[in-house]
């Protein structure tokens, strides 16, 4: 098996070395073609680091004189946590409001999936978004809401079930405007999603 930049792949032995510390005994048959599975599972998990920010958009920018609130919510994610390499997952709420410029919908999802597909924290996560759409459209601001369950402290640690995290950055008028950010909030909270 070979690396996505073409060298040998260097996750699978080191898999089989982590199920051996493990106590598990690699030759079985459940285990043979595991180190392999998981060296892929891993690089298509976190394939966003090699994703083209310039190619997503792909030019998507339409001029506009309105400013009214676009808002794209229930964006389903997946991610895996840096600190423990374990999935946490929920919904991105994203809202701006336009200075003379929109980016195509679907941009949106694609965005929050790029930056998905990498070894995350909530909290950063949620501001790279927010800090990519604010340096791609100008907008007068952004809005981004994330909520999220992470396994890392369900099935470890605290051992806490179904916990919500739910973190947010609003940028621009969202942060000086109390109207602007309560009308996104309703939004979420009308769709159910919050």
């Amino acid at each position: 098996m070979t690396q996505q930049n073409g060298g040998a792949d260097k996750i699978a032995p080191a898999i089989k070395s982590v199920l051996r510390e493990l106590g598990e005994d690699t030759g079985r048959e459940g285990l043979l073609k595991t180190p392999a599975r998981v060296s892929k599972a891993l690089r298509e998990l976190t394939c966003g680091y090699s994703a083209d920010l310039d190619a997503l958009f792909n030019g998507a920018f339409f001029k506009v004189t309105a400013n009214d609130l676009v808002s794209v919510t229930g964006i389903s994610f997946y991610s895996l946590c840096e600190h423990h390499l374990l999935p946490f997952f929920g919904k991105v709420h994203v809202g701006y409001i336009p200075d003379k410029k929109i980016v195509g919908l679907s941009k949106i999802p694609k965005l929050v999936h790029a930056f998905a597909a990498r070894l995350q924290v909530q909290e950063r996560f949620t501001r790279q978004i927010a800090d990519e759409l604010l340096l791609r459209l100008a907008p007068q601001g952004v809005a981004v809401v994330v909520e999220a369950r992470h396994l890392c402290m369900e099935m470890r640690g605290a051992k806490s079930m179904e916990s919500n995290c739910v973190t947010s950055a609003m940028l621009g008028v969202f942060k000086k405007d109390h109207t602007a950010k309560d009308e996104f909030l309703r939004l979420i909270r009308k769709t159910g999603d919050l």
